[in-house]
């Protein structure tokens, strides 16, 4: 069995997680593979590594140590591939990782032996259009929980026009604008006061960043609803910024188109994985109740 590995070094329990999965691996016939510029090859060094344009091709699974952000950094670095992912958590959050570090050897036993699932997260495709070639796409960039412009050099807000399908929907006065997944509703959209949605549900969170006015809410749309985001001229400069990774600057005058990608995701789901669990242990979901049962 080939698997891959992608990891956080920086975390205090990489290392000590990585030599567990390297003394567990050898009796289950389970064979390790690196991207080159992995700074896991130390604590693997009988990895087999391959270019990171190859990383992907032939394997059977891949597993992120870290955290959410390693979980992202997993998916893309399979170039749109269907490897499936298991999250494995050297953090705190962790919210996309299912597997605690102290389960991490139980989890390779569980691949080995066939006993998981395995789940479809769809993905985002924005492209971003310039205002002086409007037909012509100026970068082309795939998104597992969001797509988000926002920031920029200046500390006012910004106006942002939002049309859907073709329509125009509003003009915001805000501090940005935020297209989640499903799988990002429990993100960034989140903190701007989005709501939380099922995995498994086919919808889309619109949320502007803290808008000013008392009467903008987020909105949630089909998944196969088109978004256009535009920079009304003039406007100031916004950062795009995809899964957290800062990208392109935007202009006045350019639109972002954002839509659901034709490829998706997968992620390998152990016996007990549970989402409400999920809910209650990494974001302390109460209700109205401090003990739920």
């Amino acid at each position: 069995m080939q698997i891959g590995i992608i990891a956080n070094m920086d975390k205090p329990l990489a290392a000590a997680t990585l030599a567990a999965l390297r003394t567990a691996a050898r009796p289950l016939d389970i064979h390790f593979v690196l991207p080159a510029d992995s700074p896991a090859a130390d604590q693997l060094p009988d990895a087999r590594v391959v270019a990171p344009s190859r990383f992907g091709a032939g394997l059977d699974a891949v597993l992120s140590l870290g955290g959410d952000g390693t979980v992202l950094r997993a998916v893309r670095s399979l170039h749109g591939g269907q490897t499936p992912v298991l999250g494995i958590n050297l953090g705190h959050l962790g919210f996309l990782t299912a597997v605690s570090s102290t389960s991490a050897t139980d989890a390779l036993a569980a691949l080995a032996a066939g006993r998981y699932v395995l789940a479809e997260a769809p993905l985002l495709e924005a492209r971003l259009f310039r205002a002086d070639v409007p037909r012509r796409t100026a970068a082309r960039q795939v998104a597992l929980n969001d797509v988000v412009i926002g920031w920029g050099a200046a500390p006012r807000s910004a106006m942002i026009d939002l049309a859907v399908d073709g329509q125009p929907v509003a003009s915001y006065v805000s501090d940005g604008f935020i297209v989640a997944t499903p799988l990002g509703s429990t993100g960034h959209a989140l903190s701007a006061g989005g709501p939380i949605l099922h995995p498994s549900t086919s919808a889309l969170v619109l949320a502007p960043i803290c808008p000013h006015t008392l009467s903008s809410r987020p909105l949630v749309l089909p998944a196969s609803s088109c978004i256009e985001l535009t920079l009304p001229v003039p406007a100031k400069e916004l950062l795009l910024s995809v899964d957290g990774v800062a990208g392109e600057w935007l202009h006045p005058g350019d639109r972002l188109v954002v839509r659901r990608s034709p490829r998706s995701a997968r992620f390998i789901h152990l016996a007990d994985y549970s989402w409400p669990r999920l809910l209650t242990q990494k974001l302390h979901w109460r209700g109205s109740s401090a003990d739920p049962k």
